[in-house]
Order: structure tokens, then sequence, then C-alpha cells
């Protein structure tokens, strides 16, 4: 079995999700007790598309959220440098391709609207990623990170940090098909950027009007904002 460390090294990240893939969504309904599937649906109204929209789901996995995007009837492609993940997926009827979010294959100003959901922090220099994802946006188009940030009641956060780092893990072993993965998962979320922080770091790298929504008690902030 494989983890990365938090210098996120791509090929070790992309390597330990290759080896994840297998049991990813019923391990994160299973960790979440079932919320994901409610962030997915908050995530998908936040950004109202159209069926005309053409849409990127980066980091997208085994395509579950970009499935869930799909809903909408707009075209949406799943973008994930992990081909296990993307394999694991394969059942979802999704268009899919292999890529590093710091250097996407596509155009400028090729989508109506771009998400990424749980993988901003997996990546390498998540600045850089930003600023490709607002390339290849069209002027205009929206952006929505969903991703685990900071409970915002205060009992709640020590409980919640204790599970992170006790319970997580502990779980995962049972039923993910990587339970190491999880270790550097629960570690990189603790050294996540808060709400506030994340949103100037939007606001910094190729985006306006950035705002947050907390979901969850702030276990998962959304965070939404448009083109420059």
């Amino acid at each position: 079995m494989s983890r990365a460390s938090l210098d996120k090294k791509p090929h070790d990240v992309a390597t330990m999700f290759d080896a994840v893939g297998k049991n990813y969504d019923l391990t994160n309904t299973v960790l979440s007790f079932g919320q994901d599937r409610h962030w997915r649906r908050e995530t998908r109204r936040r950004l109202d598309l159209k069926p005309t929209d053409v849409v990127l789901d980066l980091a997208a996995g085994t395509a579950v959220s970009t499935e869930e995007l799909a809903r909408t009837g707009a075209y949406c492609i799943a973008c994930d440098f992990s081909y296990g993940m993307l394999a694991a997926g394969s059942h979802r009827d999704v268009p899919k391709l292999c890529a590093d979010g710091t250097q996407l294959p596509f155009a400028d100003n090729t989508f109506d609207a771009v998400t990424i959901s749980y993988g901003l922090r997996n990546i390498v220099d998540f600045r850089a990623g930003l600023r490709e994802m607002a390339r290849v946006t069209k002027r205009g188009g929206k952006l929505a990170i969903a991703e685990f940030s900071t409970p915002v009641i205060p009992v709640f956060s020590g409980v919640y940090k204790n599970y992170l780092m006790r319970a997580l893990p502990a779980v995962a072993r049972v039923v993910s098909s990587n339970a190491e993965a999880y270790e550097y998962l629960a570690e990189s979320i603790r050294a996540w950027p808060d709400q506030q922080t994340l949103a100037a770091e939007i606001q910094a790298n190729g985006w306006a009007n950035v705002t947050w929504r907390n979901l969850t008690a702030g276990i998962v902030a959304l965070h939404t904002a448009v083109k420059a």
C-alpha cells in the first residue's frame, strides 16, 4: 500500500489514489455518514448550470461528482490525474480525461464552469491550479470548490479534529482498499487553510466575487467565484 506526504509530489499522490480507487466511493460515504451525497447535490445547485454549459470537473476521481453535475443536462468532463480513480468510475457514462491540474490540456476560455471537490489540497501548487482553472474558464464563468474546512462550532471542532486523526484512519482500515492513504488525507485536511484564508487565495489567483457557504457546520466549505 502507498500514501503520499504533505509535500504532495504529483507521482506519489497519483499512485496513492490509484490504490484507493476500488472502494473510494463506499469509503467516503461511510466516513462522512452519508453526507457526501448532500455535499454533491449542494455543489450542483450552487453552480446553477444550464443544458448548454460545458463544465470541467477537476479531481473528479471516480466521476461520481461529474455524474451529479451532468444531471443538469450540461456537458460535463471528468478530469483526474489518477488513472486508477478514473478506471474505478468506468461504469459512469461521462467523458473522462487523465491530466494534471496545473497543466490542463484545454485552450483558454473553454469552459462555462469549473469545479473541484476535495482535490484542490492535493495539487502540488494549489495556487497554480487556481490560475490554470481560471485560464480555461470563459470570462464570467463560474468556479465551485467543495473542500474540507474548519468547523465553525468550537466544541464540535475539537471532536472533529480528533475524529480525523484517530477514527478516520481506523474506519478506513475496515472499508478502504488503501487505509494508509486516509492517514495522509486526515493530515492534509488539518493542514488546509480556513474558509476566509482560502477565499483570499482564490481572489488573488484569477477569480472575483468569492463567497462561501459552510456545509455540515463547516466540515465542508463550498466556495464559489467568477472568472475575473
